[in-house]
């Protein structure tokens, strides 16, 4: 069963609100995959106790997933108490429309539930599960077009915590990382599920990894992590154009590279940290420019915004950074935010620290020093606080748990 909580306070808001149309985010942080979220006139500080909350959703089932957003629906997968996955749509009011179950989910005892958030395209989401089941399903009322479990069919390797990542839809593909024998990236038809290429010559194993696009030069190229490596590949072709060798604990590279100006920014947690990879001019090739141990993310995402880079450490001093991405150098750093999911809209950075803190923060994006305007602790839920926050119609939404809220974030 679903229950919808409200404040007395809030209820004229959700009336308003819930007939508003939300900005979209139909994928894994946000419209790019890269934390950042197009949206302005938002609070630039909050008051005491932080933005109102317009609503809390029960009965979505239990997760890490984040939700993905497209008109008046969110979508949000979750595992219920018999073990299957759900995914369910909820309106902008957090109200239901359906729910439909899709498989076995993760039961790993170190993060049980979904960890995949769904990816839109049109009428259709693609969604993986954590026993490697890829999902396509009616955007409409969830009905399953087509499954395919990508472990058995290109013999991928079960990581310690299972599939994690959140897959990539382009063109006529949906491209994922089974991480099996010359099949480390795989790239499937996205109406029927069939297999268009395989990484030859590619056989590292999966690494929690969401793949992305980069447009360098007028070439596009993806870009992911594996197990040991950061990889470029030819998106049509599957051709593999350049690795990078970077060994990590646990071969946790859960962590999507960033891109700007013919730079590729990578990291990692365990103090393994990160570094920048410059680009030949057409793609092909990339030359390490500079190592760094400060920054060692683990699974939280960062943020690149004009040349600099924001994200939080794992084992590193447990900190927030910001590092210029030409040279490596920090800007500032603080102990005021520790291990924590980082995203951006107009001007601001939002924080949700985990894996217990549940603490979020409004944090100032400059590198000239680290200001934060607000911050309120989500307090209810259970498990930990690894979702991603996401920022759409005005509103941040946070998943805890089994439980999704809404918070109005709009300038007053």
């Amino acid at each position: 069963m679903f229950r919808i909580m409200t404040t007395a306070i809030t209820l004229s808001v959700l009336l308003i609100a819930g007939t508003a149309m939300a900005a979209d985010s139909p994928q894994f942080r946000g419209p790019n995959r890269d934390g950042n979220f197009a949206e302005t006139d938002l609070m630039k500080a909050w008051p005491e106790g932080g933005p109102a909350l317009i609503w809390k959703a029960e009965g979505i089932g239990f997760g890490y997933a984040s939700v993905s957003i497209v008109g008046d629906t969110i979508y949000v997968p979750g595992m219920m108490d018999d073990n299957q996955g759900y995914l369910t749509a909820l309106d902008l009011a957090g109200q239901p429309k359906w729910k439909v179950a899709y498989g076995e989910e993760t039961q790993n005892k170190q993060g049980p539930g979904s960890r995949s958030t769904p990816t839109i395209d049109g009428d259709r989401v693609y969604l993986l599960s954590g026993p490697g089941v890829l999902s396509c399903m009616s955007a409409k009322d969830g009905a399953i077009v087509w499954q395919v479990n990508i472990m058995e069919r290109f013999a991928g390797k079960v990581v310690d915590w299972v599939q994690a990542e959140s897959v990539l839809v382009d063109g006529d593909r949906v491209y994922c990382t089974p991480g099996g024998p010359d099949a480390s990236v795989v790239a499937l038809n996205k109406m029927t599920g069939e297999t268009i290429w395989t990484s030859k010559g590619l056989s590292d194993a999966s690494a929690y990894c969401s793949p992305n696009i980069i447009d360098h030069n007028g070439r596009r190229i993806l870009v992911t992590m594996t197990a040991k490596l950061v990889v470029g590949i030819d998106p049509a072709s599957g051709a593999v154009l350049w690795t990078h060798e970077h060994p990590t604990d646990y071969d946790i590279h859960a962590v999507t590279p960033v891109y700007e100006k013919g730079m590729l920014y990578y990291t990692a947690g365990y103090k393994s940290g990160g570094g920048m990879l410059e680009l030949a001019a057409d793609g092909a090739s990339v030359t390490p420019k500079w190592r760094d141990e400060n920054l060692d993310c683990q699974h939280h995402g960062v943020v690149l915004l004009d040349g600099y880079i924001y994200g939080t450490t794992h084992q590193s001093g447990r900190e927030m950074l910001c590092l210029e991405l030409a040279t490596g150098k920090v800007m500032w750093r603080t102990g005021d935010i520790r291990q924590g999911a980082v995203v951006y809209a107009d001007g601001m950075l939002y924080v949700y620290e985990g894996p217990s803190a549940g603490v979020v923060s409004l944090v100032t994006a400059t590198p000239e020093k680290f200001e934060r305007t607000g911050s309120f602790t989500i307090e209810e839920g259970e498990g930990n606080h690894w979702a991603h926050p996401v920022v759409a119609g005005k509103r941040l939404y946070i998943r805890h748990g089994a439980l999704l809220f809404a918070y109005d974030i709009a300038a007053k």
